[in-house]
């Protein structure tokens, strides 16, 4: 299992960043990744400078959201559903997509979910629980 360190995460998007704005060749997650990114404009700033990125590592800026730890949500929920794992969550992303008009907000609905199952998890002490983050996105999509 690849477990990157929070300076790997940051560098993965800055130089996704560089990459793109370069019109350099990207590979398949750096293009997933740009996607995303694209999605969030109000971000380019914090991907814009590796160094920045890095030093502010540790630091909270209230109110705001990290968007390192943001992108991540987003390519972990597109992975997921690209191999159906934990199995059913592409079925579950694909009818909130449907029932929102936008992947994009589903993807962040599901990531409510997601936040909520990891910290179960670390609270537990137990395994992340696939069924009860399926049927927490699977809520969402039922409801108005």
């Amino acid at each position: 299992m690849f477990s990157p360190s929070q300076a790997d995460v940051r560098r993965f998007f800055c130089s996704v960043y560089a990459k793109a704005l370069a019109g350099s060749t990207l590979e398949a997650i750096e293009t997933i990744a740009s996607q995303w990114m694209d999605e969030h404009p109000e971000y380019a700033t914090d991907f814009a400078d590796v160094d920045a990125a890095l030093t502010s590592m540790g630091t909270a800026d209230e109110g705001r959201t990290n968007p390192f730890l943001h992108l991540s949500m987003h390519l972990s929920i597109s992975e997921q559903c690209s191999i159906d794992q934990p199995r059913g969550i592409r079925q579950a992303v694909e009818l909130l997509t449907h029932k929102r008009n936008s992947l994009h907000q589903a993807h962040h609905e599901v990531m409510e979910c997601l936040g909520e199952m990891l910290w179960e998890s670390q609270q537990s002490g137990r395994p992340p629980q696939g069924d009860t983050y399926i049927a927490c996105v699977q809520r969402h999509a039922t409801r108005d």
